[in-house]
């Protein structure tokens, strides 16, 4: 079979992991086998009933007592003790930080092959894959010969896997697995809110800033018309690397990858580094005041001018229609 481990976000299947459930799928229908899922703890048990809806029908919760919340070293020890029991063709995970985290350790421990950020995979001879490097610049081809091989699906490049009207509940099996104090050296302990608004990561509109922007301050105009809009706010390296706004909200190579429904790029030139981030925005809408800016060339609509006066005649626009 193949193994799909999925994330939880609040409690429900991440999109990322109902995007790798695609790929998931049909790798395992070229290989004539079927997919389990791997949830974790009490969390992914109450989840699991949620996966009838995409015809999964065995579902392994991994379960341990100091297990309770993401512990990397545990959890791909956890997964290398179920995969000796159950012997699966292939492992799949979001391509997540957590996914790809994961999934490396459980290649350095195993000793298996791993390929990151992938797009499309055909079974044979060994399990030939495509994958995006370079922060989307380049696509390569690589063979994974080892038994299970382990990837990560590329977010945001695959649509999510379909629901269809639920049939049976899963079966759902528990699976303790053993650890010891070094595989728990690494763990959340505790959880502080950051911040607060509408999620980065899930939010339907984004309005980001870049250099552009100028200062900190800058960013009152942004924030204002994300209110009205009910987005969130997001920003390019460069905005972090001045200090203007915190990482978690870098949208990027090295930041966040996000899907939105609408991307709001001000003062953003467009680097290949920053368009990984956003690739997966249904639309962009990009202001700048130099024409020959990359993230022109790749916006669905363009504004050429000062960010500090479009927006704010933006902002009023919106006011009177409020």
């Amino acid at each position: 079979m193949v193994l799909a481990f999925l994330e939880l976000e609040q409690g429900e299947i991440s999109e990322l992991s109902l995007q790798m459930l695609n790929l998931a799928a049909d790798i395992a229908a070229q290989m004539n086998t079927g997919v389990q899922a791997v949830l974790v703890g009490e969390d992914g048990r109450t989840a699991a009933g949620d996966l009838a809806a995409y015809g999964i029908s065995e579902v392994h919760v991994v379960e341990h007592e100091e297990l309770v919340d993401y512990a990397p070293e545990a959890l791909a020890q956890g997964l290398l003790q179920l995969m000796a029991a159950l012997q699966p063709k292939a492992l799949i995970a979001a391509g997540s930080d957590r996914g790809n985290e994961l999934l490396a350790r459980v290649s350095v421990r195993g000793e298996l092959p791993m390929a990151a950020n992938c797009i499309a995979a055909s079974a044979g001879e060994g399990l030939r894959v495509t994958r995006v490097r370079w922060g989307g610049s380049l696509l390569e081809e690589a063979v994974l010969r080892g038994c299970p091989a382990l990837l990560t699906v590329m977010a945001h490049m695959l649509a999510p896997i379909e629901a269809s009207p639920a049939g049976s509940e899963p079966n759902i099996s528990s699976f303790q697995t053993t650890l010891n104090a070094d595989d728990l050296r690494v763990r959340v302990t505790a959880r502080e809110p950051v911040g607060g608004g509408v999620s980065l990561n899930n939010a339907p509109v984004v309005v980001s800033g870049g250099r552009g922007v100028g200062s900190a301050e800058g960013f009152d105009i942004l924030e204002k018309l994300a209110g009205q809009l009910g987005a969130a706010v997001g920003c390019s390296r460069a905005v972090t690397n001045n200090g203007w706004r915190p990482h978690s909200d870098q949208v990027g190579q090295t930041g966040a990858q996000i899907s939105p429904e609408l991307y709001i790029a001000c003062g953003i030139s467009g680097a290949i580094q920053h368009m990984s981030g956003c690739r997966g925005a249904k639309r962009i809408l990009a202001v700048n005041t130099d024409p020959e800016a990359p993230i022109l060339q790749r916006a669905n609509y363009a504004v050429t001018g000062d960010l500090h006066e479009v927006l704010p005649a933006l902002s009023a626009e919106i006011d009177k229609l409020a």
